[in-house]
């Protein structure tokens, strides 16, 4: 079927069921980044193959909605289509909610499937509908009644991470869990992010693209946890681990009816944030609630002393791998046929000759000249090229080890590069270095440190759509909440805490000129320590990624000295960390492309 016919098909399945507008957004029944080929409905819907957008489908016409990083691939992938693009946060474009309260008539009927949206999106849904006397349906899965061939749910084991890798024992980490529910006088937490399930009880599994992470929903009582999963999936060893921390399995849709269980004389802590809307409607209205954020979130984000050298060690490996790709890439440039796609297989290959790698922890970016302009660009069969000897390759990659997970973006040139582009890449090298040197004080939060990335950008008068940086978790979401940068809050992201020690966040300025090129420069950093005096605590970050920086694309003329200085020494480090690791004729390669400017 076209895209066409499948969104005609959805449209007479609304017409049957007197549902004026249908909601699909890109989401699992989790609130996960990334999902499996079983809750890809969007992109089926659509033909839009980004990870981050919303259906809208009236019964003459359909829309998608979109942030920045997806304007260009969301407008060639909607081509012919008939799908209208409406990109976030442009002047004149309409906000989801906006729409929805235009174009609803009277007494009409919003639909969705409550399991993919989040609890304050289907209250916001439900106001609107009631404003116009109208109600929502969250209990229909009209996708799945056109989608013939709907992938299944994911039935890979689980594995257990050993104490070696996550630091602390189950009983610990619940311990800490069931300290602050009392806190909150709370009889159980009702947990439902698989990041967060993963970590407390260190287990890990393969049900979502790319991140290791079981299909799973948990309630933490005083003395006990449920866990609503498929058994199928729990080795001997995994169930005895359970039944040593008191954990007991239910089938997975359980949670449903579990939710409905609950009684007045219960007081269920829940993070509205993270659970989906259906799971929140099937509480009864007797039931005391406790809505507050999931104190894992914190934990989580800061890592121990085991987790952070454990990860100090992943980006020694990855370091290692990816500089043996660059050395390759620009030693066979023009010598060998590469695409966008061979260079992303390489890349690959060369992480899976590193001890303990599991495999990519988000969809490789491998992206050359104009399609770079695309934040996200994912090469295609349809759209890969071949590298030539000119212009610039842009590589958004990351690995998960046992020891940690990585994401690391490097712009390489190829050969000859314009003014323009040595110029805007220079840019890139001077924002991210100027963040990773930062020192602040205690308090401080990313939207506070943001301006030290994007002051050379600013002061061009020039800007990037993105956030600067992200947290990153531990085999787990590699966009990890609450961590961040950015210089002003957006929709869908209120929580910009107090950088801690421990915490991991990218710092990743980029530029992207349409139908030219995009650059983009990621390193990983580790909030740690400062001295402490009379103005309080002072902290700074550590870098954790070491992999050479294209100097062929620097022009040193508009740098600095601090800015050169702070290339040079994260350059001698680079080679002091991964030289050792290389052959004779790469550590000779990787002296040179580490020599001082």
């Amino acid at each position: 079927m076209t895209v066409r016919e499948r969104i005609e098909k959805l449209q007479e399945q609304m017409k049957k069921k007197d549902i004026q507008i249908y909601i699909v957004p890109t989401a699992d029944y989790h609130q996960s980044e990334y999902v499996g080929e079983h809750f890809k409905a969007r992109k089926f819907l659509t033909g839009f193959t980004g990870s981050a957008g919303t259906a809208v489908v009236l019964q003459d016409q359909a829309y998608l909605w979109t942030d920045g990083r997806y304007f260009i691939q969301a407008a060639q992938e909607l081509k012919e289509s008939g799908v209208v693009l409406q990109k976030i946060g442009e002047p004149d474009v309409p906000t989801i909610e906006e729409f929805l309260k235009k174009e609803l008539t009277d007494q009409g009927v919003i639909g969705f499937d409550g399991r993919t949206v989040g609890v304050a999106k289907g209250q916001e849904y439900a106001e609107i509908a009631a404003d116009k006397g109208g109600s929502v349906r969250y209990d229909l899965d009209l996708v799945d009644e056109i989608w013939e061939e709907r992938p299944p749910l994911s039935e890979k084991p689980a594995f257990l991470l050993d104490i070696r890798y996550a630091g602390e024992t189950v009983e610990k980490k619940l311990s800490r869990v069931r300290k602050a529910m009392e806190e909150q006088k709370a009889d159980v937490l009702v947990i439902t992010s698989l990041d967060d399930i993963g970590w407390l009880l260190n287990i890990r599994g393969n049900d979502v693209e790319y991140f290791p992470l079981l299909l799973s929903y948990a309630v933490v009582g005083k003395d006990r946890v449920d866990l609503y999963a498929d058994e199928r999936k729990f080795s001997g060893e995994i169930l005895a681990h359970f039944q040593e921390n008191h954990v007991k399995v239910y089938p997975y849709d359980d949670i449903y009816e579990r939710m409905k269980r609950f009684t007045k004389d219960e007081t269920v802590m829940l993070d509205p944030e993270q659970m989906n809307y259906a799971l929140f409607s099937n509480l009864s209205g007797e039931v005391s609630k406790v809505q507050a954020e999931n104190p894992i979130l914190m934990m989580k984000a800061v890592k121990n002393p085991v987790e952070a050298e454990n990860i100090r060690n992943a980006h020694i490996k990855d370091g290692i791998a990816h500089t043996k790709f660059m050395y390759w890439l620009k030693t066979t440039i023009g010598k060998e046929r590469i695409t966008e796609l061979s260079a992303s297989a390489k890349l690959e290959a060369l992480r899976g000759m590193q001890e303990h790698f599991l495999g990519p922890s988000f969809g490789p970016i491998c992206a050359y000249k104009e399609h770079a302009a695309c934040a996200h660009y994912s090469s295609t069969p349809e759209t890969n090229v071949e590298l030539k000897t000119e212009g610039l390759f842009l590589t958004d990659t990351g690995g998960h080890y046992y020891e940690g997970s990585t994401d690391i973006t490097r712009t390489v040139a190829l050969g000859e590069i314009t003014g323009e582009e040595r110029r805007h890449f220079t840019t890139v090298v001077c924002g991210m270095l100027r963040l990773a040197d930062a020192r602040f004080l205690y308090g401080c939060s990313g939207m506070t440190l943001d301006y030290a990335a994007r002051e050379p950008f600013w002061r061009q008068g020039i800007n990037y759509n993105h956030g600067t940086g992200h947290g990153v978790g531990y085999l787990g979401n590699i966009h990890e909440p609450p961590a961040n940068f950015h210089w002003k809050k957006v929709p869908g992201k209120s929580k910009y805490p107090a950088l801690e020690v421990g915490m991991v966040i990218t710092d990743e300025p980029g530029i992207y000129i349409e139908g030219s090129h995009g650059i983009r420069i990621e390193n990983e950093l580790m909030v740690a320590e400062g001295e402490k005096n009379e103005y309080g605590q002072f902290l700074h970050f550590e870098i954790l990624t070491y992999v050479p920086i294209d100097l062929d694309a620097i022009d040193p003329g508009l740098m600095t000295e601090q800015e050169k200085q702070l290339l040079n020494d994260y350059h001698q480090k680079v080679y002091e960390k991964i030289g050792p690791h290389l052959t004779e004729e790469e550590r000779t390669w990787l002296r040179e492309y580490t020599r001082a400017i």
